[in-house]
């Protein structure tokens, strides 16, 4: 196997994140509701996405700026200090996707994909009925991540204070794949769906 040798530091940003993206696969899809200032409800899909820590439960989420500015949904995180993070799943994929539209702030991503709002239980920011899985999230953490002294995107740290999950992808403890219909980014237009599961026992 001959392998190429990659400087980064010599690629442009774009050489990078194209090799980054199609290679980390697949990424789980973080689909995330967050409330303006004037209460308009922000969606938006980022598959920057993964699990920190399960004591306490925690997940990551890192937001890339455009040109340096701040996305809808770093604003209201930080203004906020909540949020929530849903798994998004097959059912919702072409919804979800409409959501990654440039609106205006003022403008509802949810409106424009016909998603449906749902209160959450122990922060403000709804959630959306479509998802199987969700997380109510507030703020442990912001870190500003970027070279020199250009910031180039948010790194989030959300504690979860409430997880909903529909009934039909539960059972007992344990979620049903077949039943989440997990979607995950792939690069450029791609997605995959969960294939064939390969079960290998750990060593003692």
């Amino acid at each position: 196997m001959k392998l190429l040798e990659i400087n980064p530091n010599h690629q442009t940003e774009r050489e990078n994140y194209k090799l980054l993206i199609g290679s980390v696969v697949p990424r789980p899809i973080a689909f995330v509701t967050s409330e303006g200032e004037d209460g308009t409800l922000n969606g938006a899909p980022f598959s920057y996405f993964n699990v920190v820590t399960a004591d306490p439960p925690m997940l990551s989420l890192s937001v890339q700026r455009k040109n340096g500015i701040q996305k809808d949904t770093t604003k209201n995180i930080l203004t906020k200090k909540d949020f929530v993070i849903h798994i998004v799943s097959k059912p919702y994929l072409e919804q979800m996707n409409k959501t990654a539209a440039s609106l205006q702030p003022d403008e509802s991503e949810l409106t424009l994909a016909g998603l449906i709002t749902t209160p959450s239980k122990y922060i403000t920011t709804p959630g959306v009925e479509e998802a199987k899985v969700r997380f109510e999230c507030v703020l442990e953490k912001h870190i500003p991540l970027g070279s020199s002294d250009t910031v180039s995107t948010d790194f989030f740290i959300a504690k979860i204070v409430c997880i909903h999950v529909d009934e039909t992808v539960y059972d007992d403890g344990k979620i049903i794949y077949d039943e989440l219909q997990a979607i995950s980014r792939l690069a450029g237009n791609d997605y995959a769906e969960i294939g064939p599961i390969t079960e290998i026992l750990r060593p003692d």
